[in-house]
């Protein structure tokens, strides 16, 4: 009862950040771009030349904020990072420069969110409270993913999508233990932002037309080309920002140059800008043509991977969102155009496209459902959802492996592909698990007195060193002993496993990986300059695995 108390604060506290953390990018872009009172960027009709001469102004901004804070040179840890890789621990420094960057990035126009910056505030809130009261790694990882899923359940108004947020994006797995506190604490969030008179991201989208049980198979279709869109966009933002980190194109430029590609994008239509609420809503209610939607379709995604390639701080969530209400709209269109009649109501299949398309960029099948579901209170809509974002995360998750965030981690050289605890393996390392070896045995020894210093039953192997004391494999004993072996030969002629080594900050992952290719029972541990460290077993080792995964399980499902 404490733990879920203790998670309402942080669902209050990560509901005022994204107030606050909202308002401040709002007020930035009606400063800048002299926006009507009750206006979004994303939803203006025109913007001028000398307008959008503010959106490279941002990319220098951005840059000298980056500079002044230092954040070119440290590597910043997001929620997910840190619940997969270091139990929870966030530094605050960091989470306020990351969110810092998001809202000038979003501020002066760029095509990103910042759902990434209220997950971060709300995660760096809840790892603080959890520090100071020293709680153990399950519960840290908990609360974190508690204080990010109860900021996105302020700024969508949806305490059930937020809660599933917690658990699908940052927890990574659910449990009986965390359901409690994650949902109380995306409530306080939401009651906290509606207390200040927030106006949630709902969509407002409401259709007539009843789901029938074979639009499920017209709906997965659908889920099928949201995933195959989804990764080819995740992976042109990467190699969009591979391309633009070139010699002659310093860091701190990138985001300028940015700007300056936004501008053309922009002028075709403004809706390609900030994170594009305004665009949703309004081109949902208009009902645009099909010309019109994939014109937006365009310039959306080009200034998403623009946005995010040069440097621009931010995420794809709701611009996935965004994307895949188009997506639906377009493909209930071009049904009907095939068919001659409709097939499916466009706006349940913008719905649907909208789930899917995030789900395949994003992750989540059920934080998508449950944002449609308190979007259009329809469950007979929800379950066709569900059933084209399952379609999404098969195919994505099949082919590609990973979610937009991960996806930009395993670009840094991170192998993590959700935020399901692995930190415990990465440090787990042959260093630390290693035998140490004190006495490795020259391999220039003759095998007489190898027999000599190692007489049968006294040990089962021996670590070799060459000349130069680097290594030189590994004898098994008894077969110094078999007949016919020359006993005035080198003990290095029977030695085995010269090329199979293992190195100190290999994980435990690595090295079961590594018995698996060497089809050995025991391998050195070996530095960098070739010198023997230690030995390790294969028995030792699995036997450690199976330890630490069970306490980890354990710790998971709240058991003491």
């Amino acid at each position: 009862m404490s733990f879920i108390g203790l998670a309402i604060l942080v669902g209050a506290g990560a509901g005022l950040l994204s107030v606050v953390i909202g308002a401040v990018a709002r007020a930035l872009q009606h400063l800048l771009f002299a926006l009507p009172p009750d206006s979004r960027l994303s939803g203006v009709s025109r913007l001028g030349l000398a307008s959008l001469l503010i959106l490279p102004l941002g990319g220098l901004v951005l840059a000298g904020f980056s500079y002044a804070t230092k954040a070119r040179k440290r590597r910043l840890v997001d929620a997910v990072e840190a619940n997969a890789l270091h139990g929870g621990r966030m530094s605050v420094s960091d989470s306020l420069v990351i969110s810092g960057q998001t809202m000038l990035s979003n501020g002066f126009g760029a095509s990103v969110g910042l759902e990434a910056a209220y997950a971060q505030m709300g995660g760096a809130a809840a790892s603080v409270l959890g520090g100071w009261l020293k709680l153990r790694r399950a519960d840290q990882r908990t609360l974190v993913g508690a204080g990010a899923g109860a900021a996105i359940a302020a700024a969508f108004g949806a305490p059930l999508a937020g809660a599933f947020y917690a658990f699908e994006i940052v927890i990574g797995t659910y449990s009986p233990a965390a359901i409690a506190p994650v949902a109380a604490a995306a409530l306080a969030g939401v009651l906290v932002a509606q207390g200040f008179g927030v106006q949630p991201y709902l969509i407002d989208v409401t259709s007539q037309t009843l789901v029938e049980p074979h639009h499920y198979l017209i709906y997965g279709a659908l889920g099928a080309i949201c995933a195959v869109l989804g990764i080819a966009l995740m992976r042109a933002v990467g190699h969009v920002e591979h391309l633009s980190r070139q010699p002659w194109l310093p860091d701190w430029a990138r985001p300028a140059v940015g700007g300056l590609l936004l501008i053309p994008v922009a002028l075709l239509s403004p809706q390609a800008l900030s994170a594009g609420h305004g665009a949703l809503h309004a081109d949902l209610a208009v009902g645009a043509s099909i010309g019109f939607i994939l014109l937006v379709m365009g310039v959306k995604t080009m200034a998403s991977i623009i946005s995010l390639g040069f440097g621009f701080r931010g995420g794809l969530f709701f611009a996935s969102l965004f994307l895949g209400t188009l997506l639906g709209h377009v493909y209930a269109d071009i049904l009907t155009l095939v068919t001659g009649h409709v097939v499916i109501d466009p706006r349940n299949a913008a719905m649907v496209g909208m789930a899917a398309f995030a789900v395949a960029v994003v992750g989540g099948p059920m934080t998508m459902a449950m944002l449609v579901l308190q979007s259009t209170h329809d469950f007979s809509l929800t379950g066709a959802v569900i059933a084209a974002s399952l379609v999404a995360s098969s195919i994505v998750r099949e082919t590609f492996g990973y979610s937009f965030s991960t996806w930009r981690l395993h670009l840094r050289g991170e192998t993590i592909k959700s935020a399901r605890d692995v930190g415990w393996v990465k440090t787990l390392t042959a260093g630390r698990m290693m035998r140490k070896e004190t006495r490795p045995t020259a391999a220039a020894l003759t095998i007489a007195e190898f027999r000599r210093a190692f007489p049968l039953g006294s040990t089962s192997r021996v670590v070799l060193t060459d000349a130069q004391d680097h290594y030189a494999g590994i004898v098994v004993v008894p077969t110094a002993y078999a007949d016919g072996v020359d006993a005035t030969a080198a003990v290095g002629t029977l030695a085995t496993g010269h090329r199979k080594v293992l190195t100190p900050e290999m994980d435990i992952a690595a090295v079961m990986a590594g018995f698996d290719t060497a089809h050995t029972d025991e391998l050195a541990v070996v530095a960098d300059d070739g010198r023997v460290l230690g030995l390790l077993s294969e028995s030792y080792v699995r036997r450690r695995y199976a330890e630490e995964l069970e306490k980890a399980q354990r710790e998971v499902f709240g058991e003491r």
